[in-house]
């Protein structure tokens, strides 16, 4: 019953953050937002 619980949840988190990355790759193709920069 817990490993079933964790899996699950884990699945969540990994949900999550690809999320967050796609959100970002769309901000970034409409130019809304700019990749991070390295410093000069």
């Amino acid at each position: 019953n817990g490993l079933a619980f964790w899996c699950v949840s884990d699945n969540l988190r990994k949900g999550a953050a690809l999320n967050a990355v796609q959100i970002a790759e769309v901000l970034i193709n409409r130019g809304l937002i700019t990749g991070k920069r390295k410093a000069a």
